[in-house]
């Protein structure tokens, strides 16, 4: 069947006339139909997919709360690694203020964020995930940031270890003749302060304390350290000095026989020479001396190896008696 034909009735000419319709007209005619249909569907489908997800946006939108649950457990991870982190740093702050008597890790600088810019923009990019990404990232930053803060800290205390130990090896600490071989007691010891000059018979600064024991008997490095003087001394007769460093030196007198020269590095407990009775001395003994920073000091102080507090504290009082030097 053909298309149809409209006629409308022309009173003037009294007869049907057919209507043609302009083909412009036709055209904007088409195009409205196709505008209102196409904005009709857009409409319905916006409705449709707002409502009703296809299958793909469903296993989107599934992925996305597995996703979210997972970074919760993430962040609850890292808070445990926080808590663990934040007690080691409490360790160390101990540790630095009861052995090596240094501040601690400054909590604000711990504790502080990065600021002032932002650090990750290009979370921003996640529309829906935002939050979730960018506080597990933030505590990300932060605990490698602790964690480079931790492992400074701990290199200064590796290197604190390292010079403590050297240190302690190098102060003056023992005896510079072993206890066995003294031929008399330790409570007769001359020890430091005025004393009676045994050749003078007036009272004298004695610097040192008088070890007696037989010619020969092995003396001792009481510390690490450098020999910095090893010859005749006046008044001294043989004698050896030995720089331990920290402005420590240990001064050892009246040598029968030395067996170290200048520059050489001596360990504690090395033999450095042997007891004698030379240059203004009375009985074979060793006059040893420890300065600190040029100044003589008690060397009763660093002669504590192999005895009990009590002993020791006996050895201090009886070297502190006011008698007579030998030397």
């Amino acid at each position: 069947m053909g298309r149809k034909e409209k006629f409308v009735y022309n009173i003037h000419t009294l007869t049907y006339e057919q209507v043609v319709v302009p083909l412009k007209t036709r055209i904007w005619r088409a195009f409205g139909f196709f505008s209102v249909v196409m904005v009709t569907s857009v409409l319905l489908l916006t409705v449709l997919y707002s409502y009703f997800p296809s299958p793909r946006e469903q296993e989107l939108l599934r992925e996305i709360d597995k996703m979210e649950y997972k970074y919760s457990q993430l962040n609850e991870q890292l808070d445990v690694m926080g808590k663990v982190l934040a007690n080691i740093q409490e360790r160390d702050a101990g540790i630095h203020r009861a052995v090596f008597g240094m501040d601690p890790i400054d909590e604000d600088v711990w504790s502080g964020g990065i600021g002032g810019h932002e650090s990750h923009p290009e979370l921003s990019a996640f529309q829906y995930g935002e939050d979730a990404v960018r506080s597990s990232v933030e505590k990300v930053d932060m605990l490698s940031r602790q964690l480079a803060l931790q492992s400074k800290s701990l290199d200064t205390i590796q290197e604190l270890a390292n010079n403590q130990q050297k240190m302690l090896a190098s102060l003056p600490s023992i005896k510079p003749v072993r206890e066995d071989k003294l031929q008399k007691s330790m409570n007769v010891l001359s020890g430091f302060g005025n004393r009676i000059h045994p050749v003078y018979k007036v009272k004298k600064f004695h610097a040192g304390v008088d070890f007696p024991a037989r010619v020969g008997t092995a003396i001792q490095a009481t510390g690490d350290g450098v020999v910095v003087e090893a010859g005749w001394h006046s008044g001294y007769g043989n004698c050896v000095t030995i720089s331990h460093g920290y402005g420590y030196e240990t001064v050892y007198a009246h040598m029968h026989k030395m067996s170290v020269r200048k520059g050489e590095r001596v360990k504690k407990g090395h033999k450095i020479g042997e007891v004698g009775d030379t240059g203004l001395s009375t009985a074979p003994h060793l006059h040893y001396e420890v300065h600190y920073k040029g100044n003589p000091i008690n060397p009763i102080n660093f002669c504590m190896d192999n005895l009990t507090p009590q002993e020791y504290q006996k050895l201090v009082t009886t070297a502190n008696m006011a008698n007579q030097s030998l030397d």
